[in-house]
């Protein structure tokens, strides 16, 4: 079963590489840092300041996730998640797929691990940008200095664990409903209505049980000191386990599938 899943795994991955997906992650894990990078540059004059300042680190972090956090990190998690999952259905491909040495289980668990390692690509593209908005300025200017402070690789990996926890049962939810239709409109429509509701309900007391909303309370909490009401990550966990294991039964017992 090992072999035939890290199979599916790979027969998934090259797929996706063909897919707007792929572009997707790339351009969105870039995006914000260079946005940032260029106004940074554009303003030299506050550069050293800026660089030469305790927490340079941590304050470029925030700076980049104020963009990201609210609307296009679940935003490109709803479109990355509906692109891959719904390849067989524009290529009309499933029954080729379904006709292949493995089962069901496989198909839906391989698909599901492409995408969480999307996410863990963006990530890491994300903090890579976050690095060079940092550095590259004292490389264009002589007189701005490389940040003093050492890069703080722990805060980062705590920072962008809590992230890609409250990203969770966006994937999951979205992966349950992009398995089940054929119309890409539907996920997506979906998926935005629920992430513009989870977005509303941010300032409502019981806004912790909207999924859709973990990563702008996430962040809210940090900027403001005042962590949400209840633990999100469990919450995030939970609703990922239940989308997932929902997703899975509907898929397996589903006498059409694709």
């Amino acid at each position: 079963m090992q072999l035939t899943f890290v199979h599916g795994f790979q027969s998934e991955w090259l797929k996706k590489k063909r897919s707007a997906a792929s572009w997707l992650v790339i351009i969105g894990g870039f995006f914000i840092p260079l946005l940032i990078l260029a106004a940074r540059i554009i303003e030299p004059d506050n550069l050293y300041a800026e660089n030469t300042s305790p927490h340079v680190w941590e304050k470029l972090f925030h700076q980049c996730w104020q963009f990201m956090a609210l609307f296009l990190l679940p935003m490109g998690v709803i479109l990355a998640t509906s692109l891959v999952t719904q390849l067989e259905f524009r290529n009309n491909t499933w029954k080729q797929l379904h006709a292949a040495p493995q089962g069901y289980t496989v198909v839906f668990f391989s698909k599901l691990a492409v995408i969480l390692v999307m996410m863990l690509q963006f990530f890491v593209l994300f903090n890579i940008g976050i690095y060079l908005a940092g550095m590259l300025p004292a490389v264009f200017f002589a007189g701005v200095p490389f940040p003093p402070e050492p890069f703080p690789l722990a805060y980062y990996l705590e920072g962008n664990l809590d992230y890609f926890t409250c990203c969770l049962p966006i994937i999951g939810l979205q992966y349950l409903l992009s398995m089940q239709f054929r119309n890409f409109l539907i996920p997506l429509g979906a998926g935005i209505g629920l992430l513009v509701a989870g977005l509303i309900g941010v300032s409502w007391k019981y806004g912790y049980t909207i999924p859709y909303s973990y990563c702008a309370l996430s962040f809210i909490g940090k900027s403001t000191g005042n962590p949400p009401a209840a633990n999100i990550h469990l919450f995030a966990a939970g609703y990922f386990v239940l989308f997932t294991i929902a997703g899975y039964f509907i898929y397996i017992t589903k006498k059409e599938k694709g």
